[in-house]
């Protein structure tokens, strides 16, 4: 079945006991057993639920993953991963990736003993340069967040495969609908359901897919033991979610990419971050890499004081002043001072998340009404 149809259908069976055409949320916490010792599919929430193993049956699909699994929050699933370093491990980063991600690895597993080494990944040479004989796990990010870098999956994983390490990648932005790493040899995806997958600002969730079955019960057995599960509510929001996923991020891609011909071209705008644009350095490789569009995340910088970044996301109309992404509401930020407030100054400045960069999550409003938000607070900087 092709994707969309795979979205709605796979791991979302009508109801066998009413013939409901949606299946129920199971609440239960807990599941009664046959007897003493006699395996059952389900005994307790934490392992596992009806409406959690549908959500997960319909993600591995669109991943084209052998399982799936639902967290209680992206950052949830990816400690996770984590849980498979030991004292001594080392860990290969992006520099453009999640606040959340950075804090965890730079901040938290540091303190584990677990070195981490983030270099651009868009540069594969400094990827390679960045392995040491102790690197356990290269964690990937494209397009990157909040500066849309495009990394080579196909090199990459080829390349920390050869030395031993597994490839996770956090794949939100692109979703399965533009892009699917595992086909390119990642052992791992990793997704913030919280973002497009459930895609309406009402649910938290994270989300791990894998292609091997061993890794994914490893990942499984982890899940279990620690126990950041997602909710069986959240799991259904999410299956509703998944259902118009394709046509969602397709429809936000093709606003996005006029939103970014809109700000190449605006006298008040200095550059402008986004894979779909022909100048992007990762223009080309995007284009092979991802199918049927390039993304609804838009970053610019503003000519001039960096107050008249601050100003503009308080002046729009439309665009809601708010951190996370993905949803039909368009939101914008500034990055330096939210979504990305866990790096550093110094290591935020290094990576090219400078304080006056402004990101844009496209929802789906009509373009005009969208650029013409954006333009009038443009308007307004020349005031600064």
């Amino acid at each position: 079945m092709h994707f969309r149809t795979r979205a709605i259908h796979v791991g979302q069976h009508p109801d066998p006991a009413t013939g409901s055409v949606i299946p129920p949320i199971h609440l239960a916490s807990t599941f009664i057993q046959k007897g003493i010792g006699i395996p059952a599919e389900y005994d307790y929430a934490r392992t596992g639920t009806p409406t959690r193993h549908n959500l997960e049956e319909t993600l591995a699909s669109l991943d084209d993953g052998i399982r799936a699994l639902a967290f209680s929050s992206g950052m949830a699933a990816i400690h996770c991963v984590s849980q498979l370093l030991t004292p001594g491990d080392h860990i290969v980063t992006g520099t453009d990736l999640y606040g959340g991600s950075w804090r965890l690895f730079h901040k938290v597993l540091a303190k584990q003993g677990i070195t981490v080494t983030a270099v651009p990944t868009s540069d594969f040479d400094r990827v390679c340069d960045a392995f040491t004989d102790c690197t356990k796990l290269l964690w990937l990010e494209s397009p990157g967040n909040p500066l849309l870098s495009i990394t080579d999956f196909d090199a990459c994983v080829k390349y920390a495969h050869a030395r031993g390490a597994l490839v996770a990648c956090d794949n939100t932005l692109a979703t399965p609908v533009l892009s699917r790493p595992l086909s390119s040899g990642a052992d791992i995806v990793m997704h913030s359901a919280t973002k497009y997958l459930g895609g309406h600002s009402d649910l938290l969730g994270g989300v791990l897919v894998m292609r091997d079955p061993q890794l994914a019960q490893t990942l499984a057995w982890h899940q279990n033991a620690t126990g950041a599960v997602m909710g069986p509510l959240e799991c259904f929001l999410c299956s509703r979610g998944l259902k118009t996923l394709q046509l969602r991020v397709l429809e936000q891609s093709r606003t996005a990419l006029e939103i970014a011909r809109f700000l190449r071209t605006h006298p008040r705008v200095e550059k402008v971050y986004y894979p779909g644009l022909e100048e992007h350095p990762g223009h080309l490789l995007a284009t092979k890499q991802m199918q049927g569009g390039y993304g609804a995340i838009v970053s610019f910088e503003v000519n001039g004081d960096p107050l008249a970044a601050r100003k503009i996301v308080t002046l729009t109309k439309i665009f809601h002043l708010a951190v996370s992404l993905g949803a039909v509401e368009s939101l914008i930020e500034l990055p330096a001072n939210m979504s990305h407030g866990a790096y550093e100054a110094s290591a935020r400045l290094a990576c090219g998340i400078v304080d006056g960069l402004v990101r844009l999550s496209v929802g789906l409003e009509a373009f005009e009404d969208l650029r013409d938000d954006l333009d009038q607070a443009l308007a307004h900087t020349d005031a600064v």
